[in-house]
């Protein structure tokens, strides 16, 4: 009691994927439209500490595409949008975010690409207080939801606030198999206000992130995928990293099918190992976190919580450019 009084700032961590490369949007904006493709379709799922018992449970949707509306070959856009969804606690603490995103590709020559992005937003957060309990609804032989709080929540059950990011990456592509991404991003850029009350300030401080993923054609059936991640939001930071095998059972056009295995690492002691199938455009992934923190130590479980993300990609059909068959005379 005595440390939440005397409390003048509030912290909160951003919500967070172990597959953190499956969620591309929410980590950098400048990764808007940098994939192998048109059109990208993303859904994500986190469910964690459900047996705490505390759940927290996350769920992102997400579409980007890219845009060659300027003129030249030596650039182009990238645009998408993502909702988010993060739910904890007994009160359903929850925050919901949709965001647009938006970035500018340079294409330097065939294998340098440079980007810059930007994210706006808006984010609403709430709590359901006819989902607590209080220490007045004791009458002294047993628990009456008849009786009064003794609480008040005028205007704390809901705040709504501006996102804002920007974010620069670089990729090098030698194919479509060998490849690299090396990006920064700072996210809550403005620092908005989250207080549920009216005349208190509870500014999110900005998350800076640090992202390197990159992929390696070893044979014809083989490739590996290296991953990593380092996020500083306040006086919290993690880093992530971890790397994939995909094994291509089948190169057949129209029947293509992968088979990713790997593990990852968060510095707060969670192993991720993860799985993941591609059917041609179609991938799922599925991943775990397996938490080895003191933590799980006092709840005797070492459970974490299960990840998963679908993704669907179209490329479009390139039309054929006009060419004369035949010589004029």
């Amino acid at each position: 009691m005595c440390i939440f009084f005397i409390s003048k700032n509030t912290y909160s961590q951003d919500l967070h994927y172990s597959q953190f490369y499956n969620s591309p949007q929410n980590i950098n904006p400048a990764l808007t439209g940098v994939f192998n493709g048109d059109h990208r379709y993303m859904v994500s799922m986190r469910d964690q500490w459900r047996f705490v018992p505390v759940p927290w449970f996350t769920m992102s949707g997400a579409y980007d595409r890219k845009l060659y509306v300027l003129k030249g070959d030596q650039h182009f856009l990238g645009v998408g949008g993502s909702l988010n969804h993060d739910r904890q606690g007994d009160s359903k603490l929850n925050l919901t975010s949709l965001n647009v995103n938006g970035a500018y590709h340079r294409i330097l020559n065939a294998n340098h690409i440079v980007s810059a992005g930007l994210t706006l937003g808006l984010a609403s957060r709430g709590f359901n207080t006819a989902l607590l309990t209080w220490d007045k609804q004791w009458d002294g032989e047993a628990f009456n939801s008849a009786l009064p709080t003794g609480e008040s929540f005028s205007n704390l059950e809901r705040v709504n606030f501006l996102e804002t990011g920007l974010g620069i990456n670089y990729r090098y592509q030698k194919d479509k198999r060998t490849y690299a991404d090396i990006g920064a991003s700072a996210l809550h850029l403005l620092k908005p206000n989250s207080a549920f009350y009216n005349n208190d300030v509870a500014n999110l401080p900005r998350r800076m992130t640090l992202s390197v993923t990159g992929q390696v054609q070893v044979t014809g059936f083989l490739d590996v995928q290296l991953h990593a991640l380092h996020q500083i939001q306040g006086p919290y930071n993690e880093t992530i990293f971890g790397g994939l095998g995909k094994i291509y059972l089948s190169e057949k056009k129209g029947k293509e099918i992968q088979l990713h295995a790997g593990l990852g690492y968060r510095t707060a002691q969670s192993f991720i190992p993860t799985i993941a199938v591609q059917y041609n455009n179609i991938y799922a992934g599925l991943s775990y976190d397996v938490d080895t923190n003191n933590f799980n130590d006092i709840v005797n479980s070492n459970k974490g919580g299960p990840e998963i993300h679908i993704r669907y990609i179209i490329a479009n059909v390139r039309p054929m450019r006009e060419a004369k068959v035949c010589p004029i005379y």
